[in-house]
């Protein structure tokens, strides 16, 4: 038998199958999966329950900027005081910070010039006196010639004269020993007020001009309070309001003042404005050179207040949520901030009345979210 035979008497193999039919087959199932899985993550995004959060009905309302400065208690009234004579200070009584009463001895200058001047002018009316005396007597007698025909007119009208001119002599001796007297007087420095020594501008053996300040004294009396001002507040002030000045170290001294004076000039290194502020019926318990507290407000504005949890940002600006009555979805606001206060934010412009804004649970908020209302603030 021919081996061809052979092998077709042999029965046929079972065919033999292929693998890729198997890798699709694979590939289609997890495609299935896939698909399947993304539905039940749509479904369960479709069925999320609304964020809970906090919303407050917006309302307009008067809202007054406060600003609050620090300054120092000056005097309302500074008085520069000075010897009216020149000469050499042969000694000082007072000391800065000391209170002195009016009339009080502030210092004392060499009072040799003045002495000598005062006892010249004391010698030349005595020597004008004596002049004088000389010509009454010329005068009586020739007065007494003259009724009795022994002398003539013309002597009698010089001896008159001569009396005139003598008493003027005396008259002018008189007031230069008045100014003498007047200017050893001025050799002692006086307190013209009650007040307190600010400032002292020499020591004894110094010598010193007629004129030339020698203390300072702040008079007392009512007290001012003085404030370095930027000027844009300045400017935006229609009308110096009242002030309530709070001394720093003790809150419960309190004063109200008002503005007196407003300086006319610029400080080119702080760009502020001096502003004094006139206490009246100072207390006690702010002298001069206390730290104050100055508080004013300004003319009232239509704003919102709302919690400072209730704003966010939107592309770096300022903005909140608010929710839409009908649907409950919020959507971002942008708003414009007029001021920060403690705990809250005012709103300028960007909401309208009626509104409601969201003021907790801002964290977790997207755009097209839907929201519960937990509670609405007033």
């Amino acid at each position: 038998m021919s081996r061809n035979a052979t092998l077709s008497a042999l029965p046929p193999s079972p065919p033999r199958l292929s693998s890729r039919p198997s890798i699709f087959l694979l590939l289609i199932c997890a495609a299935t999966a896939l698909s399947a899985a993304g539905c039940q993550k749509q479904q369960a995004a479709e069925k999320r329950l609304p964020i809970m959060v906090t919303t407050q009905t917006v309302a307009l309302a008067d809202y007054a900027p406060r600003t609050s400065l620090t300054g120092v208690i000056a005097a309302h009234t500074l008085n520069n005081l000075s010897f009216r004579v020149g000469g050499r200070v042969a000694e000082r009584l007072v000391e800065v910070g000391q209170h002195v009463d009016r009339g009080a001895v502030l210092a004392r200058i060499d009072p040799q010039e003045q002495e000598s001047d005062l006892r010249s002018a004391q010698a030349d009316l005595d020597a004008a006196q004596a002049q004088l005396t000389q010509a009454k007597a010329a005068f009586e007698r020739q007065k007494t010639l003259l009724s009795q025909g022994y002398t003539t007119r013309r002597d009698f009208d010089s001896a008159d004269q001569t009396l005139k001119v003598a008493q003027g002599s005396v008259d002018a001796a008189q007031s230069a020993l008045a100014n003498a007297k007047e200017n050893l007087s001025h050799t002692e420095l006086k307190a013209g007020a009650a007040g307190v020594i600010t400032a002292r501008q020499v020591e004894a053996g110094q010598v010193v001009q007629a004129a030339q300040t020698v203390f300072t004294v702040a008079e007392d009396g009512d007290r001012d309070a003085v404030f370095n001002v930027h000027e844009t507040l300045v400017a935006q002030m229609p009308a110096p309001p009242p002030v309530t000045i709070t001394l720093q170290s003790d809150p419960q001294v309190k004063a109200i003042g008002k503005v007196r004076e407003i300086s006319p000039a610029v400080d080119p290194a702080s760009g502020s404005i001096r502003v004094k502020v006139a206490i009246p019926d100072t207390p006690s318990g702010m002298p001069l050179g206390a730290a104050v507290i100055g508080s004013a407000s300004a003319r009232p504005v239509k704003a919102v207040l709302l919690p400072w949890q209730a704003l966010t940002s939107s592309d770096g600006k300022p903005a909140v949520w608010v929710v839409d009555q009908g649907t409950k979805v919020v959507a971002m606001t942008p708003v414009e901030v007029l001021a920060f206060g403690s705990g809250v934010v005012v709103i300028e412009k960007g909401l309208a009345e009626g509104q409601s804004v969201v003021t907790a649970g801002v964290q977790s908020l997207s755009p097209g979210q839907t929201v519960e209302i937990a509670g609405a603030g007033e």
